[in-house]
């Protein structure tokens, strides 16, 4: 959110509530944001709303782009899916002047962008992949001032396999803590 500068009363679509994207509505809303989340499972967009998003958008059943756009367009879109059809939801999404930022690595490695639409409507393309250390500091903050909820899923160590998989199945809420 910080890589997006995300103002007061601005419209933020994250893309894929997962382990960051839970994480991401949440400091979306801290910032001051409207969040609007997409994914495409209904228990993920549940937990979104647990989580105060304002309005949740399921991409298996409703076109995102028209649903963002019917509510005004989004200033930020955070791609945290690694779809590559999320990303381009995510950039058409956009409103005049948004800001579009890829966090997630789809496998293909590449992305299309309309240029005249990107010139045109002034729009921004930011990637971000690692925060700093004060970042982290920022972000324990919050956690500690109970601003913040990590939704976590606990596994023993020797589940380490299954539990992989159950994360690329998209069986997993948001984050899992092993246990020792």
């Amino acid at each position: 959110m910080k890589v997006a500068r995300v103002a007061p009363a601005e419209t933020v679509a994250v893309f894929g509530i997962g382990g960051l994207g839970h994480l991401a509505l949440q400091y979306a809303r801290i910032a001051g944001g409207f969040v609007i989340a997409v994914d495409v499972q209904d228990d993920k967009l549940q937990m979104a709303r647990e989580l105060g998003a304002d309005e949740v958008v399921n991409a298996a059943t409703t076109d995102p782009v028209a649903a963002i756009q019917a509510l005004g367009g989004a200033d930020v879109a955070v791609a945290l899916a690694a779809a590559p059809a999320s990303f381009d939801q995510a950039y058409l999404s956009l409103r005049r002047g948004g800001r579009l930022v890829c966090v997630a690595l789809p496998a293909d490695g590449t992305m299309q962008l309309p240029i005249f639409d990107t010139v045109l409507a002034g729009k921004s393309v930011i990637g971000s992949i690692v925060g700093t250390r004060n970042d982290l500091a920022d972000v324990f903050a919050l956690h500690a001032a109970g601003r913040t909820t990590v939704v976590t899923t606990e596994r023993k160590l020797e589940e380490v396999n299954e539990a992989m998989a159950d994360v690329l199945s998209g069986h997993v809420p948001a984050r899992i803590v092993f246990q020792f």
